[in-house]
């Protein structure tokens, strides 16, 4: 890493890009500094990550509900999942209008954007765990005695986990890159936010900044994410 950043910089100094359009990691180092200064990196980061966390519990746990009840109950199943699937391929951009109709220009709209991108990825992984059980785990448990609730609790649920934790690793990714989309919404503060204020300014080291805090914080996320999986789930490891 150290060695590309190097290399980075030597290009950008070198005048081989124009250093307005493809700034230096010292320049988006310092665009970081600028905006400590001012008071706001904070304030942004505060707002984008609790609407990264608001969207992505709402979105999480419908996700890991639906999943398991569509991926189990065939009533349900046929009830829900042609209608999640036809909504699937709508982006979440475009339900920013429809969010900011809905619920104006306040919080939100923004945590309904994020909770329906997180929604449909925490959905597709935990369904298809929980409609691949193995059938003869399903059959011993029955064989025991136990009720339907109790398989569902008992054997069900610990199957799909890995699915469920692919499931929200995923959909924290998503909540993030839906982030920015949602932060179009009006917002006034927040890192997508001022992604967007800086590239109509053609403030490029600040639009890098704001892209590289977006991906070191991704990463860290993700970093727990497998951390806690491989301890809790350690059985469903693939």
């Amino acid at each position: 890493m150290g060695l590309l950043l190097l290399i980075w910089e030597l290009i950008v100094r070198s005048g081989t890009v124009s250093r307005r359009l493809f700034p230096s990691p010292l320049d988006t180092f310092e665009a970081g500094l600028s905006l400590l200064e001012a008071g706001v990196l904070f304030t942004d980061f505060r707002f984008s990550l609790t609407r990264s966390v608001v969207g992505f519990v709402l979105g999480g746990i419908a996700g890991v509900l639906a999943g398991l009840l569509t991926g189990r109950l065939k009533p349900v199943e046929f009830i829900l999942s042609p209608m999640i699937l036809l909504f699937r391929p709508i982006p979440a951009i475009a339900l920013v209008p429809v969010a900011t109709v809905w619920f104006g220009i306040g919080e939100r709209a923004k945590y309904f954007v994020i909770a329906y991108s997180v929604f449909l990825a925490v959905w597709l992984n935990v369904h298809a765990g929980a409609s691949s059980v193995s059938e003869t785990h399903l059959r011993v448990a029955r064989s025991l005695g136990a009720s339907r609730t109790r398989t569902f609790r008992e054997v069900v649920v610990p199957a799909a986990a890995p699915d469920i934790v692919n499931g929200l690793r995923y959909g924290s990714a998503v909540a993030f890159i839906v982030l920015i989309a949602a932060e179009l919404a009006g917002a006034r503060a927040g890192m997508g936010y001022r992604i967007q204020i800086s590239a109509e300014f053609l403030q490029t080291d600040r639009i890098f900044f704001g892209l590289v805090q977006l991906g070191v914080l991704g990463a860290i996320l993700d970093a727990l994410f497998v951390f806690t999986s491989r301890r809790i789930i350690h059985w469903g490891e693939r």
